[in-house]
């Protein structure tokens, strides 16, 4: 799979990429990082990239000339315009961090990682000119309810979500699959696993871990984990985390 990061600050991408599983899966060739730098896309001695929005405000906006001609430049071809706009390429998607998007979720990773590219174009904090979001991008994506000073951040987490869910870039690839926002919980199931006060299909987040000591400052692992009884383990994780969920992320298992 292959990411291309468009930034005005393509220094920001040396270290937050350069570590652990992203760095283990450029290595083994299972993902391509490319960090495109914005401004070889302008036009004038002082390789402007934003302007005064029309309408008067606060702040600079992002252009749209030189995003989507660095856009058009990675993919090889022209976008169109308004009058024959081209239709995105199998398997690409195009990416526009930005506070106003839609939220970004594990949900999002997986549909991600099932596609060949990644196009990430990161916005700044005072926005982006609309014409990039509605005829550039595919989609406009956001991390979290607050605003960040630009998108350089957000698109790092981008990747090391969807990296981690490319076959290979993981040891174990079980390792997804039992971890918070996971696989949706069907609390209505029939299973002694699975059963719970609530009744409908949920998210939770991952269950309790401890290791050794067994003790620690007065504190023990819970019997059930040391006891041997699989079944017991299992029922007892699925309810710590059900009240985890109801505890840090009620929104999760809400049904209203």
């Amino acid at each position: 799979m292959r990411f291309d990061l468009i930034t005005i600050f393509p220094e920001f991408f040396y270290g937050p990429l350069d570590h652990g599983i992203v760095r283990r899966a450029k290595e083994a060739g299972i993902v391509q990082i490319h960090v495109q730098d914005l401004r070889e896309f302008t036009k004038d001695r002082h390789r402007t990239v934003d302007d005064r929005p029309f309408g008067g405000g606060e702040g600079m906006v992002l252009k749209p000339e030189p995003l989507f001609e660095a856009v058009e430049h990675l993919l090889g071809h022209g976008v169109g315009d308004a009058n024959a706009k081209n239709a995105p390429e199998p398997g690409t998607a195009v990416l526009l961090m930005s506070a106003a998007g839609r939220l970004f979720t594990q949900e999002t990773a997986r549909r991600y990682a099932k596609l060949e590219r990644l196009i990430v174009i990161c916005g700044r904090y005072e926005g982006v000119d609309e014409r990039v979001a509605e005829h550039l991008a595919t989609e406009e994506v956001c991390v979290g309810d607050y605003v960040l000073s630009g998108g350089e951040l957000p698109a790092a987490l981008v990747v090391d979500a969807v990296t981690r869910l490319v076959p290979g870039a993981l040891g174990n690839e079980a390792s997804t699959q039992n971890e918070s926002f996971s696989e949706p919980f069907e609390t209505g199931s029939s299973s002694a696993v699975q059963r719970s006060p609530l009744g409908t299909r949920h998210s939770l987040l991952d269950f309790p871990h401890y290791t050794r000591p067994a003790e620690f400052r007065g504190w023990k692992v819970p019997e059930v984990l040391i006891g041997g009884n699989h079944a017991e383990v299992a029922r007892w994780r699925q309810q710590k985390a059900l009240e985890k969920t109801q505890r840090n992320r009620p929104d999760l298992v809400s049904d209203k």
